[in-house]
């Protein structure tokens, strides 16, 4: 059986996904989240003085709110009971003081808080990109960006959110219940009690909403990323879905994904819901009794009429603050689940040099594999590469060839150390990689790739995104040696024309030299070229094999490439096959040997 909506739509959440949205640990969640709230106080502690002086206003507020009613209550006991005016206008001028100086104080803690707010979720928004930058490449592999990019956004804008007006509620709120118990008890104790009696049923309803809401939080903002997710990958993707015609599929996916957000968010919320109307009820059965029993003894005489008007009052001023803390519990979940989301990326493991490993070591270019194996699952029945052993002189061109999946790629990887091997050793000058620090390792690399990537920025800051302090002479310097000078001078702006992220403005070919001239201006001691010529017009390509020659000389250079006349100059060819170098040596070399490259360039020339 399934729970529907009242008008009766498909299915949105069933008995098992109810059940299992109820903690099994209790002591466990609890822990969770008193973790998480004390992560989130040690961030917005920074900002300690202002926040005490955010704290004092309230404690004013919340003082000037219970002085009013008190004044109106003696008021009516000592004018009108009495029948007259004499005096009253000092009491009234008190009154708008009083109200005057509370709405002053509601403006300031506000205000205050909005700022502390504010930069809390800078820090923590800059904490978390920060991390971004610090984690491996394998996180990245593992996650949708579209998720992490919500974790960055919709999550931390769920803390935001509470931060500007729970913090304040929730420190309101104990004040004003611990001030208005203490006066309603001064006032008439018998009262108190009988308002004291929705407690109990106010602590078991909550009790049985807030088991259930908790995980439906959770469950809300994991899938507001999974959709998020989707829709960045299909934006990105666009060209390829129209190319195969993957409209209607990509709809049903989004459908499928939003009916999930969409159950999560109504449950989540529909559970929530029922706290503001249970509190209304009990309120207003807490002001019936009040005014009946009040009622009753004023007529007896064992209290003032005033008295009556204060406590009255003050029901409404004890039951406000627990309507408050229920009008916000949805958004404190949310942003509790958020902040959890943030702070599990925040807490997975930064990309780390290995200790004593040298940040002023300047490559000359000699590199090494021995008997290295490496294989992105770890659980893999076939590595990915198998004991590879070669060794490269500094300024050597060598060329990397073998059908898709062969492990060319990968060698590229383990070169620039965006993983690590899993036996065997890497070595640069003789030194084991693991003993570079991985920025200065870095620093004397420049890739070129297949499918070079451009930020939406100028033509010339795209290309000094290879060395950040270049000038714009150099720049241009570089852009002239690469070949791209003069098709960026006949853009709308020459070098100073912004371009969009995914570069839609000029040709692959285009985008390429302006990769090379990167590169050129990173002045690397390593180059790695990755199919650089693919998919170029012979034309483009004629000036990017020119600028790329030009771009090798004097370093060492890995290339990968499909077509084998682009490597036929390369000093040494590695042919590989299924994780396994199998041949190596100069083109001529390898054609009189007659083995894989041989066939291999024979049927290319066919």
């Amino acid at each position: 059986m399934s729970i529907r909506r009242p008008f009766g739509y498909e299915p949105l959440l069933t008995k098992e996904d109810i059940k299992n949205a109820a903690p099994k640990k209790k002591k466990q969640r609890a822990n969770d989240w008193r973790q998480t709230l004390r992560r989130i106080w040690h961030i917005v502690d920074e900002q300690r003085f202002l926040l005490i002086i955010v704290l004092v206003m309230v404690v004013v507020s919340s003082a000037l709110s219970l002085l009013g009613p008190f004044l109106i209550g003696k008021m009516i006991d000592t004018f009108v009971k009495v029948g007259t005016t004499d005096g009253m206008m000092v009491w009234v001028i008190s009154l708008v003081a009083i109200y005057a100086v509370l709405s002053l104080s509601l403006f300031f803690q506000n205000y205050w808080m909005i700022g502390i707010a504010q930069q809390t979720i800078y820090r923590m928004r800059t904490a978390l990109f920060s991390h971004f930058q610090k984690l491996p490449i394998t996180f990245f592999d593992k996650r949708q960006h579209g998720e992490l990019m919500s974790r960055a956004t919709n999550d931390i804008e769920a803390v935001n959110a509470t931060l500007n007006t729970a913090f304040i509620q929730v420190f309101s709120s104990i004040i004003t219940l611990t001030g208005t118990v203490v006066v309603m008890l001064y006032l008439s104790p018998l009262l108190t009690l009988l308002t004291m009696v929705i407690i109990p049923t106010m602590f078991y309803g909550m009790r049985w909403v807030t088991r259930r809401t908790g995980k439906l939080f959770k469950a809300q903002q994991q899938a507001v990323g999974a959709l998020n997710g989707m829709i960045e990958e299909t934006i990105s993707g666009q060209r390829i879905v129209k190319a195969f015609s993957q409209e209607e599929r990509m709809q049903q996916q989004f459908e499928q994904r939003s009916k999930a957000l969409r159950r999560a968010s109504f449950w989540a919320q529909s559970y929530s819901g029922y706290i503001p109307k249970i509190m209304n009820v009990l309120n207003n059965f807490s002001f019936t009794i009040v005014a009946g029993v009040g009622g009753l003894l004023a007529v007896k005489g064992y209290i003032t009429v005033g008295v009556i008007v204060i406590f009255t009052e003050y029901a409404r001023q004890f039951t406000r603050p627990l309507n408050d803390l229920a009008n916000q519990f949805n958004t404190v979940l949310s942003a509790i689940a958020g902040a959890e989301r943030v702070f599990a990326i925040m807490d997975e493991p930064a990309e780390k040099d290995h200790e004593g490993a040298q940040h002023d070591l300047e490559l000359q270019g000699a590199v090494a594999f021995d008997n290295v194996c490496f294989s992105y699952e770890k659980d893999a029945a076939i590595p990915t590469l198998q004991h590879i052993t070669f060794t490269v002189a500094p300024g050597e061109t060598v060329a990397l060839v073998g059908a898709t999946g062969a492990g060319k790629t990968t060698i590229m990887q383990l070169l620039a150390r965006f993983y690590d091997v899993d036996e065997g050793a890497v070595t640069f000058d003789g030194k084991n990689v693991k003993e570079i620090a991985r920025s200065t390792l870095r620093s004397q690399l420049a890739f070129v790739l297949q499918d070079p990537f451009l930020f939406e920025a100028t033509v010339a800051d795209n290309i000094r995104y290879g060395r950040l302090s270049a000038t714009r002479d150099e720049i241009i310097a570089a852009a002239q040696k690469a070949n791209a000078h003069d098709f960026i001078q006949a853009l709308p702006k020459g070098y100073d024309t912004v371009l969009t992220a995914d570069g839609s403005e000029i040709s692959q070919g285009q985008k390429q030299l302006l990769s090379i001239a990167r590169a050129l201006l990173a002045d690397p001691k390593i180059l790695l070229l990755d199919e650089a010529t693919s998919s170029i017009d012979t034309i483009t390509e004629m000036k990017i094999q020119e600028a790329l020659e030009y771009l090798m000389q004097g370093r060492t250079s890995f290339v990968i490439a499909h077509r084998l006349n682009t490597v036929r100059n390369a000093d040494t060819i590695f042919v590989m096959q299924k994780g396994q170098l199998i041949e190596a040596g100069p083109q001529q070399q390898l054609i009189e040997q007659g083995g894989v490259y041989a066939t291999m360039l024979a049927n290319s020339k066919q």
